[in-house]
């Protein structure tokens, strides 16, 4: 770089100090000089080194600090590359970051803008990996209380995995061996930053399915994959996908990797296989051993009906052997019958021949005459008997009749006494409603009052009342002395909502010294 000659300033003259021809720049001008400078020389960097410092800031940005044992460099992820990142930037990881040497002018440092992390070594992803596990462990995630248990015999069994490996094919050659049934295969891939997301997809997506739908529900999940290296299982270590495979409504059986390989899903699982093929064994019950233990339990159980049978026909046999014989039990009344026929049979005859004996000798008294005079006496008291009952039937008919026809006459004198208490009691209530109508006391309900002359005659008409007579005013509550003021001549005003008893001016006994006007009305 060249230097510009510099002008001469106006206090150099006076100062005496040497001229410099050196340009000066600003703080500013400097700063973005280096910056543009850094960034052209140190456009793309990969760095090793040891996280410090990592700072998640509310807006998205991380904020950490690559050192190793001699030197340390501040840098930045900003928001839009964390999620592209493969391992999660936390303390005392060891990374290798790739990105661009910046400057930051308002503090004077440098810093690296990291574009992509990936853990150095397979121990700093174990560390990692056993710091996640023991979060997720205080979570409750893995306790063995919230894992669910395998259904027996599954109708449909959902497999998430590559529908190109090998292990596809043995998990189903595995399932039609043992418990033909339905088995619906979600494809993922198993390796690469893709392998959790759709992963943990497939396993919300069966989820998602309803019971009866045309897709139906598996009744057990398998997310399956062949071993590898700690790399390629590096996937199934993450920590969305593990806690999408606790949160599961369906049993989940992890096989992933052989025996010897360990994944984050297999302590979250409800069931870990050491290998795909036994975790289809794990799945399906074997179809011919349940056949044959039907097959047993029939058999035990015409075994026991016999036992039992025998059982009770011995019991009964043993029962019956302490039981006497019917002939031993039946023999003595049976013997007991013949005797009483036999006795029977004598008993008859002699009673035969007593009652013969008995008849022979009623009978000897009887003589033919007598016998006739008795029957013409006989026959006569029974005519008289006859004629005397004709009598009383006749009687008793004529009284039935004579008691039917009383009903008959009470009947309809009841029914006339009822008109007439009815009619009498309507002529009452009109009489009464008659008497309501003429009480001289009802108008007084309606604001009139009775005039009365001093010996209690009615006053009906004015005329008949002289100036200066006392009269009597009754009202419906209480009476009241007045007297009459005024000459026959006063004209008379109609008041048509209120008649008076009397049209001449009616004045009080104690008028009302306030009162501007004198009359009643």
């Amino acid at each position: 770089m060249t230097d510009a000659p510099d002008t001469a300033s106006p206090d150099s003259s006076t100062s005496g100090a040497p001229v410099s021809n050196a340009q000066a720049y600003s703080v500013s001008e400097l700063a973005f000089a280096l910056k543009r400078t850094l960034e052209d020389a140190y456009g793309f960097v990969r760095l090793r080194g040891e996280l410090s410092k990592v700072t998640h800031h509310a807006s998205g940005h991380v904020y950490l600090t690559l050192k190793d044992e001699k030197a340390a460099i501040d840098g930045v992820v900003w928001k839009g590359q964390v999620r592209g990142l493969s391992v999660r930037p936390e303390q005392g990881l060891e990374v290798i970051v790739t990105g661009r040497i910046t400057t930051f002018p308002a503090g004077s440092r440098y810093q690296i803008v990291i574009d992509s992390m990936e853990a150095a070594g397979i121990g700093a992803l174990l560390a990692q990996l056993e710091r996640l596990k023991a979060r997720l462990a205080a979570e409750g995630l893995f306790d063995a209380g919230r894992k669910q248990a395998l259904p027996s015999m599954p109708a449909v069994v959902g497999v998430i995995t590559s529908p190109t490996g090998a292990v596809i094919r043995d998990i189903l050659h595995r399932i039609r061996d043992r418990w033909p049934c339905r088995v619906i295969v979600w494809p993922v891939v198993v390796q690469g930053d893709a392998a959790a997301a759709q992963v943990a997809a497939a396993i919300r997506g069966f989820n998602a399915l309803e019971s009866g739908g045309a897709l139906p529900r598996p009744d057990v999940l398998i997310v399956a994959r062949g071993g590898g290296s700690v790399e390629d299982l590096w996937p199934f270590n993450d920590e969305t996908l593990a806690r999408t495979v606790a949160q599961s409504r369906i049993p989940l059986i992890s096989a992933v990797g052989h025996e010897t390989d360990n994944t984050l899903i297999d302590f979250v699982s409800d069931r870990r296989a050491p290998t795909p093929t036994a975790a289809a064994e794990m799945a399906t019950p074997v179809l011919a051993e349940l056949r044959i233990a039907l097959s047993g339990l029939d058999q035990r159980l015409v075994r026991t009906g016999h036992r039992l049978i025998e059982d009770r026909r011995t019991r009964l046999a043993a029962s019956a052997r302490g039981l006497p014989r019917p002939g031993d039990l039946t023999a003595g009344a049976s013997q007991r019958l013949d005797l009483a026929a036999s006795r029977l049979t004598g008993a008859l005859r002699r009673n035969l021949d007593l009652q013969s004996h008995r008849l022979a000798r009623s009978a000897s008294p009887l003589r033919p005459g007598l016998l006739s005079r008795q029957t013409v006496v006989a026959g006569q008291a029974l005519q008289g008997l006859s004629r005397r009952l004709d009598a009383a039937i006749l009687r008793s008919a004529d009284a039935d009749a004579k008691a039917r026809a009383l009903t008959g006459t009470g009947e309809r004198l009841h029914r006339a006494w009822k008109r007439l208490v009815e009619d009498r009691q309507g002529q009452v209530t009109s009489v009464d409603k008659l008497r309501l109508s003429l009480d001289p006391r009802r108008p007084l309900r309606n604001g009139f009052a009775m005039v009365t002359r001093s010996d209690g005659a009615l006053v009906r008409t004015g005329a008949g009342l002289a100036p200066g007579q006392a009269v009597t005013l009754t009202f419906e509550d209480l009476s009241r002395e007045a007297v009459i003021s005024g000459s026959d001549s006063d004209p008379v005003s109609p008041v048509p909502a209120r008649p008076a008893a009397s049209t001449r001016k009616v004045q009080g006994q104690a008028p009302d010294p306030s009162s501007r006007q004198g009359d009643l009305f």
